[in-house]
């Protein structure tokens, strides 16, 4: 059964049980029970590095095979380049940030500025996501002032909802307050053995001043969340799964 996907990880989270990272106490710390299928599927380059970058760290540090796919690869923004070359550069930049955490990059095929939500589109999608046979999907949290990221997360809606085979949904949040909107969250992953490679990660994303983008959004963010979830540094999610219990992030347990 998919949703059956707790396995054995020495991974410590905050009041939620996040899966692939559970910590069982009797059991020993270096056996996985199997391997997960992780996804996150940001609108843009540098959007996943600050939604979720430290959980995807942590997740391909156990030994899951993790994958980023960016809806599209930033093609407005860089200013004074024409949209091949800003592409080139931030492609480039993801690169560098998915090998930084050890994970995969995927492009959707879709351009910054102009993403589109229409049937053809969700079929195309669809078939990106589904082939990588996810077993938790990341995305945005829909209500958000940039209409890239309300794509993207519609979209990865409209496939889980198309797909025969069940995964967990989660919702990250970037730049709250900014861009991401009436987010309340109900899971917390500690990521505070990891934030220094989600903060070069964020750091790869030169064009973007990606340095900035720490200091005024990411860090002050994940020190929130940790303060919320009584840890050091954390990212929170919304579960957005039907069929599996409210607050249970598989195999990343928090006592």
């Amino acid at each position: 059964m998919k949703n059956s996907l707790f396995a054995t990880a020495p991974i410590l989270f905050a009041s939620t049980v996040l899966p692939g990272m559970a910590a069982e106490a009797s059991a020993s710390s270096s056996s996985l029970a199997r391997k997960l299928k992780i996804v996150c599927v940001g609108g843009h380059p540098d959007d996943p590095e600050s939604g979720c970058a430290g959980t995807l760290a942590l997740y391909a540090a156990l030994g899951h095979a993790v994958t980023i796919i960016y809806m599209t690869r930033g093609e407005r923004g860089i200013k004074g380049k024409s949209m091949s070359e800003a592409a080139a550069i931030r492609t480039t930049e993801c690169e560098t940030s998915c090998k930084i955490l050890g994970v995969k990059p995927v492009f959707a095929g879709q351009i910054d500025g102009e993403t589109e939500l229409t049937r053809g589109r969700t079929e195309d999608f669809t078939k990106v996501l589904l082939a990588e046979e996810p077993d938790i999907v990341f995305t945005h949290w829909p209500i958000d002032t940039h209409m890239d990221h309300q794509v993207a997360s519609i979209l990865t809606i409209r496939a889980q909802l198309n797909n025969p085979h069940f995964f967990h949904l989660y919702f990250y949040e970037v730049a709250t307050g900014l861009q991401t909107l009436g987010f309340t969250p109900d899971t917390y992953v500690d990521v505070t053995t990891v934030l220094a490679k989600k903060k070069n990660a964020q750091y790869a994303h030169v064009s973007q001043r990606g340095d900035a983008i720490w200091r005024e959004h990411d860090e002050m963010i994940a020190n929130f969340r940790g303060r919320e979830a009584g840890v050091g540094a954390a990212e929170a999610f919304i579960h957005g799964s039907r069929n599996y219990p409210q607050g249970k992030l598989p195999n990343l347990l928090f006592s």
